[in-house]
């Protein structure tokens, strides 16, 4: 996130002398994106980060993804998936692409192991539940509706202090606020629909000098590995940059609304190489006297845009659940379902909540998907048998 932060002790000067209370030096290390030529961090650790007693591969990570069929709209009842283990275990790919992958993830587990994504910047979009993201940036409380946004190798804990049920979307690319909304500085400019004091930092540094043996589990070029600690690996002391986790509730998001129907864009609250996220939340409709709110048919040629529907009543949608995914694919119309562009008109405000990706490549669909989907749902806009 563009804008400068800082938490715990460190020097004066960045690269000098840094002494811990029995005069050994803390460890510094830079936390820099595309080398050294992007926003970064500075973190000072108790003991060396390279400071291995034991690596192994644990597995490759393979997403089997379907043979290609006819082209059709694809609706995943993903709420209804058998998900187990913990918040990383219990991942279930739904689709992906080589810039994103989208994935539902119910834990049943806590994490006995800090984690490490080398491979991605990382969304959680807490569904439900509430707990403590732990990071060697400090900790960051969650609850629902938060969009926890993880840089790439950060490492962290999901602790869960109530069942939680989380969208997770992986980017190969860094994750950022969208351009338009910020001027030449990076401040985000009085049109945005938020401002930096609706973005939570860490807020709480807790650093841990332990002994022991701890695990960070590592994902990088699509194998997962297994690094053991003799020290606690959150044993940071203070830090300061621009590169850290942070969160951002989607009940912060002012929606930007119009006498006429406003087209997805004014929904859009990250973007990142090869896709975007937008947030759908409640807002009035449209004012116009002659306006119709549910959207208008539309064919969006280059781009998949998928929605994960999280409360509320969708108005231009029927047969969704919450927690709901669809899917509808570049190349064919879409819109509002029989019934639903009438039924809008007169209305005055909506209380759906959804959050939507779309993306700029095609996505695959994992094998896994087809466990959850609504097969009829492509036939859903015909309309009702007398």
């Amino acid at each position: 996130m563009p804008f400068y932060h800082k938490l715990g002790q460190v020097p004066a000067k960045r690269h000098t002398q840094f002494r811990q209370a029995d005069g050994s030096l803390y460890r510094e290390q830079l936390m820099s994106t595309k080398g050294f030529s992007d926003i970064y961090s500075l973190t000072y650790h108790i003991n060396p980060p390279t400071q291995v007693t034991r690596v192994e591969k644990i597995r490759d990570i393979v997403i089997e993804k379907e043979e290609q069929g006819a082209l059709k709209h694809r609706h995943f009842l993903a709420h209804r998936a058998e998900l187990s283990g913990d918040p990383i275990d219990s991942r279930q790919v739904l689709m992906f692409n080589s810039d994103v992958s989208l994935a539902i993830s119910k834990p049943t587990a806590a994490m006995d192991y800090y984690y490490r994504n080398s491979d991605c910047d990382e969304v959680l979009f807490v569904h439900e539940g509430e707990g403590v993201l732990e990071t060697i940036f400090g900790n960051l409380t969650y609850g629902k509706g938060d969009y926890l946004v993880i840089p790439v190798g950060t490492t962290y804990r999901v602790v869960m202090n109530t069942p939680s049920r989380f969208f997770v979307i992986e980017s190969a690319s860094m994750i950022k606020v969208p351009r338009r909304y910020r001027n030449e500085h990076g401040q985000l400019e009085e049109h945005a629909p938020f401002y930096e004091r609706d973005i939570r930092p860490p807020s709480e540094l807790i650093t841990h000098d332990e002994k022991g043996e701890f695990e960070v589990r590592v994902k990088s070029r699509d194998m997962l590995h297994s690094y053991i600690f003799d020290f606690h690996p959150l044993d940071v002391a203070g830090w300061d940059g621009y590169l850290f986790p942070y969160a951002f509730n989607i009940g912060d998001f002012e929606p930007i609304t119009g006498r006429l129907h406003q087209p997805p864009p004014v929904h859009q609250t990250f973007q990142a190489e090869g896709f975007v996220i937008c947030s759908f939340v409640p807002r009035l409709y449209d004012y116009h006297p002659l306006a119709i709110p549910a959207p208008y048919y539309h064919s969006n040629i280059e781009s998949d845009e998928v929605l994960y529907y999280v409360d509320g009543n969708f108005m231009s949608r029927k047969g969704i659940e919450e927690g709901s995914v669809t899917l509808h694919p570049m190349g064919i119309p879409h819109g509002p379902h029989p019934g639903t562009i009438e039924a809008s008109i007169g209305k005055k405000e909506t209380n759906e909540l959804a959050v939507m990706v779309d993306t700029f490549k095609p996505l695959h669909i994992a094998k896994a998907a087809h466990k959850v989907e609504d097969e009829n749902y492509m036939y859903s806009w015909l309309p009702p048998k007398a």
